[in-house]
């Protein structure tokens, strides 16, 4: 004879039983319990008769003009406001983070002129106020959307091009080019022409190896091209080669009337000259991108704030 293995049901697994269950045993009245849980005393009994169908045990019984509990109801009485305790802890929003007692390490993705901006800011910030907090800053080697979507960043900061549909954007700062120098070169003296900046030499940068941007596409309207000696796959090389030599290298910095951007700061460092360039070339605005599963977490929040304050200052009073 086959014997067929059929599993017993789950249990009824409510929270507002639970709930109800604590308010009745430290009660022991339906109608206290009601008005402690803003509900009905009609309502309040039907729970209990719930209650008692599934305990199997009459919880709560007539002793005169009281109610007192079963020994049952005794047994379960410090669990239950143990259990409602629980759940209020896992069901409550969090009421945020304290950065000194964080202990994290942040990983971001960001090319070289953005991390060098915005390390020092950061890690600033962190001794101040996050001293357990510590940063990797990663070289723009992923795709950012899978690479946030796996965790294996935290952030992705700069030009944000290629996002997945549920990837998080954050507008952070927009900026400029401007053409970066050395102090002696021969365009540093007198006003930057179209045509004086087409005939200069120039090094390029990008991660793909491209030769031609929108520099070149601006020239081309005015009927100019350019000569790139070089491309260079980070910014900070450009600027490392236009400092010693006569080369021409673009360099971000704040839009007229805004805060200096700390992008600038590196061609500052290395003795550059910024100088305007006479062409419309669009803007580069750069923004964070994290996914959403990060968006409520206070260490993230954090994060993000300080990213915030570094990279969008504010201008001086």
């Amino acid at each position: 004879m086959r014997v067929s293995s059929v599993s017993s049901p789950a249990p009824n697994l409510d929270a507002q039983l639970a709930v109800a269950l604590d308010a009745l045993l430290a009660e022991q009245s339906v109608t206290r319990a009601a008005a402690r849980l803003r509900t009905s005393p009609a309502a309040m009994s039907r729970t209990l008769a719930r209650l008692r169908r599934v305990l199997q045990d009459p919880l709560l019984v007539r002793a005169g003009q009281a109610m007192v509990p079963t020994p049952r109801a005794e047994e379960l009485r410090d669990e239950a406001a143990a259990v409602v305790r629980r759940l209020e802890a896992l069901l409550t929003p969090s009421g945020g983070i304290d950065p000194a007692a964080m202990r994290r390490t942040f990983t971001v993705q960001a090319a070289d002129l953005v991390g060098a901006a915005l390390t020092p800011g950061l890690l600033g910030l962190a001794r101040r106020r996050a001293p357990g907090v510590s940063l990797r800053v990663l070289a723009e080697e992923w795709e950012a959307g899978p690479a946030l979507r796996e965790g294996r960043i935290d952030l992705e900061i700069g030009a944000i091009d290629h996002v997945d549909p549920e990837t998080r954007v954050e507008e952070l700062v927009t900026l400029r080019m401007a053409a970066g120098v050395r102090a002696g070169h021969p365009l540093a003296e007198g006003n930057l022409t179209a045509a004086g900046l087409a005939a200069a030499e120039h090094v390029a940068v990008s991660r793909r190896g491209r030769f031609t941007g929108p520099l070149d596409t601006a020239l081309a309207s005015h009927g100019l091209s350019r000569k790139v000696g070089a491309v260079l796959p980070g910014h900070l090389a450009a600027m490392a080669l236009a400092a010693v030599g006569d080369v021409v290298c673009l360099v971000p910095t704040a839009l007229p009337g805004e805060p200096p951007s700390p992008l600038s700061d590196a061609a500052h460092a290395m003795g550059l000259r910024l100088l305007d360039i006479p062409l419309p070339l669009p803007p580069v605005t750069i923004g964070m991108a994290w996914h959403p599963r990060h968006t409520a977490d206070g260490g993230h929040q954090w994060l993000r704030a300080a990213v915030r304050q570094v990279l969008r200052p504010s201008r001086p009073e």
